[in-house]
């Protein structure tokens, strides 16, 4: 069994989280072009919330062996956001943010199918769930991309939200 923090790419590789990566995340969250799917008032991430989230994550991952990691380019080992598995409402779901910097790179599509490969080979659950801002296209494209399938529509923070699945294969 390979822990989530440990997982690689060909070009990125997600770490647990340092104190010399606080800032890089704050700065991710304190851009409003990240903040605009994540918060009905477009709120942004000051420093003590991004400590707030990185400990919620490392709960989560104490708790419950998912929860959201540093994503580093294994080039240089800089910061390109923060991806992984959160439970939500009593199931595993993806989720991703990336740097604006880091955008249009194809970064999300590579984590989002790293993670989607490690989930089946290393949970026991047999599906887990995603879901983006109805008016992000990039966001909602990368989920499809991993092979995931529409569900519903519901709304996550007070905005509306597509939700998806995707169940575990025959052969995983």
């Amino acid at each position: 069994m390979i822990p989530l923090h440990a997982l690689e790419t060909d070009r990125l590789r997600l770490v647990p989280w340092r104190d010399d990566l606080v800032d890089p995340l704050w700065a991710m969250h304190a851009n409003p072009e990240v903040a605009r799917y994540l918060d009905a008032q477009g709120r942004v991430y000051d420093r003590a919330k991004a400590v707030e989230r990185i400990a919620g994550w490392r709960l989560e991952y104490a708790d419950h062996g998912i929860g959201k990691f540093a994503i580093e380019r294994k080039s240089d080992g800089a910061f390109i956001g923060r991806a992984g598995f959160s439970p939500f409402e009593g199931e595993p779901e993806i989720g991703y943010s990336l740097a604006p910097e880091h955008w249009n790179q194809g970064y999300a599509s590579e984590i989002a199918l790293g993670l989607r490969n490690w989930f089946f080979a290393n949970r026991p659950e047999n599906h887990f769930i995603g879901f983006a801002h109805m008016q992000n296209a990039a966001s909602r494209r990368v989920l499809e991309k991993i092979g995931m399938i529409e569900t519903h529509q519901g709304n996550v923070a007070d905005m509306p939200h597509q939700f998806y699945i995707l169940r575990r294969g025959p052969s995983a």
